[in-house]
C-alpha cells in the first residue's frame, strides 16, 4: 500500500520549529498501517525536516547554531538574483535537508524515546508550508 497526505503548516520563519509526530502518527494510524516507512518531504527551498528533541532550550541550541553556521545579517550572493533577503533560509535548510524517512512496525514509529519529527521554516517570515507524508507499507 502507498498513501500520500498533504499537510499545511502555518509558519512564523527564522526557524520556527514545528513538531509534526503527532500527525503522523495518526496518518499510519488511519491507514491501519503495520509495518512500512513513512516519507516526510517539505516542498520548497527554504524548509526542512529532521527529527530533534523537540523542547524550547534545544529549539533555541538549534537556532544559534544555525545562526552560527550561516548568519542572517550577512549578505549572500543570493540577493543578486532575486533581490530579496533570504539567501540565509536556502543555506540553511540545504545543510538540513527536505525530507526524512522513518520506519515503523506493530503501527509505531521506531523513534527513540526523545526523537520527534520536524519541520523548520528557515524563510525570513511567516508562510504556509505544504508537507507531504507518502505512507509505504
Amino acid at each position: 500500500m502507498i498513501k500520500t497526505e498533504k499537510l499545511s503548516l502555518s509558519t512564523k520563519g527564522y526557524c520556527h520549529i514545528v513538531d509534526i509526530t503527532p500527525e503522523i502518527k495518526n496518518f499510519i494510524e488511519k491507514n491501519k498501517a503495520e509495518k512500512g516507512v513513512i516519507s516526510v518531504f517539505v516542498r520548497g527551498s527554504t524548509g526542512a525536516v529532521t527529527t530533534i528533541e523537540y523542547e524550547p532550550n534545544l529549539e533555541k541550541d538549534f537556532e544559534e547554531a544555525m545562526e552560527r553556521f550561516a548568519p542572517s545579517a550577512r549578505t549572500y550572493h543570493h540577493k543578486k538574483t532575486w533581490n530579496d533577503d533570504n539567501g540565509f533560509s536556502h543555506v540553511r535548510a540545504s545543510l538540513v535537508g527536505p525530507s526524512e524517512v522513518v520506519p515503523f512496525s506493530d503501527g509505531k514509529l521506531l523513534l527513540g524515546t526523545w526523537q520527534q519529527v520536524v519541520v523548520i521554516d528557515f524563510d525570513a517570515g511567516s508562510r504556509t508550508r505544504e508537507v507531504f507524508l507518502t505512507l509505504i507499507s
